[in-house]
């Protein structure tokens, strides 16, 4: 089953301000939220999917992508999340938007909040960034990376703590002129970890952490874009009591020295010599796959392009393949001997060699548009 479009599961336009997305966003997180709808699958179906959506779409980079790719744009490929998330993600990370540090925004009203006043807490996120080749983005590429990461040292062991009981939270009971309400806040104690170091490793911190270098294998999607971020679930920082961070990927695409991108087809510039211009020839020319031989026809004008079908980057929502484009380029010799000077004098005042353009010989701009629309 496809993907409902992320502005319409948030019910705004596509122009929409990030204001209205984040007013639009709360109205639909409170009316789906599980406090107000306890044991309905449906309402937590409808509640993950608009935290997806906002996921998405309250972050300018994300939506941009998002508008130009669709929902591949921020998706990742083995390890890596595509948008999915869980509940304890979506209090974690939308405090903000229900209010009060990621708490539910009925707990202070109905006074519980359930498992969710016990959600652990999230390791911090790291970032790198892996500089590709054009022939690696245009297939898709494995890296094993080192991350250095911090994680829980495996000789520390943990206490609950007492202050909270292991929630990760304590609460106390206010008398208002609307009678008792309920409140929570993060345990200071614990820093809403739920737990206490109660006996550490010789190599690891206070918080029972140490720094340990990691070999990650990083799956790349074919047809990722320069400066695009993909996203390793778990491969972050961990923190004593609660869920790893991710991993943010931040793509770097190295430039060929032949071949230019534009967008998912490929461009190559080829110089020819006028004589095989004029009298035709077999030429040689890189591509993604390697060289490849094309045949250049007799009266060949400089300007022309070529189209090698399939010879492209792959559309990253891997529905097709770009093409490769090649632009022919007439050389005209800038030095000449007597010898060739006298040559071409000669073939100077020959019919043949004054232009005639002919209406099948395209100027620049309906070439481009031709290729292009």
């Amino acid at each position: 089953m496809s993907k409902r479009d992320y502005y319409e599961i948030l019910e705004v336009s596509r122009s929409a301000t990030p204001d209205e997305i984040k007013k639009s966003y709360r109205k639909i997180a409170i009316k789906f939220h599980p406090d107000k709808n306890p044991d309905d699958k449906a309402s937590e179906d409808k509640f993950k999917e608009a935290a997806e959506a906002y996921e998405i779409l309250g972050n300018d980079e994300k939506r941009s992508r998002y508008d130009q790719y669709g929902h591949q744009g921020n998706r990742g490929a083995g390890g890596f999340s595509g948008g999915s998330m869980n509940m304890e993600d979506i209090f974690s990370q939308f405090g903000d938007v229900f209010g009060g540090g990621g708490g539910s925004p009925f707990e202070s009203i109905f006074g519980g909040g359930g498992s969710r006043g016990e959600r652990r807490r999230k390791g911090t996120n790291l970032r790198i960034k892996i500089k590709l080749t054009l022939q690696e983005i245009a297939e898709g590429v494995e890296k094993k990376i080192k991350v250095n990461r911090l994680m829980v040292d495996p000789s520390t062991t943990f206490k609950s703590c007492p202050s909270c009981q292991g929630t990760g939270q304590v609460r106390k009971v206010m008398n208002t002129m609307l009678g008792q309400m309920m409140s929570s806040a993060t345990c200071p104690s614990c820093g809403g970890a739920g737990e206490l170091v109660d006996s550490k490793g010789s190599g690891a911190d206070n918080s029972g952490m140490n720094r340990t270098e990691e070999v990650i294998a990083i799956k790349i999607p074919a047809g990722v874009t320069d400066g695009i971020q993909l996203s390793m679930s778990g491969k972050g920082n961990e923190v004593a009591g609660g869920v790893a961070g991710d991993l943010l990927i931040v793509i770097e695409e190295i430039e060929d020295d032949q071949l230019k991108r534009d967008g998912n087809n490929v461009i190559y510039d080829l110089y020819l010599s006028f004589l095989d211009a004029a009298l035709g020839s077999s030429v040689e020319v890189p591509t993604i796959d390697g060289k490849v031989k094309i045949k250049i026809d007799s009266g060949t004008q400089s300007g022309k392009i070529l189209r090698l079908k399939g010879k492209g980057i792959k559309d990253i929502e891997g529905y097709r393949r770009g093409d490769q484009l090649i632009h022919l380029n007439v050389w005209t010799p800038k030095t000449l001997s007597k010898e060739e000077q006298s040559i071409l004098e000669n073939l100077k005042v020959s019919k043949n060699f004054i232009p005639a353009p002919s209406k099948n010989d395209k100027g620049f701009y309906e070439k481009m548009k031709e290729f292009f629309e």
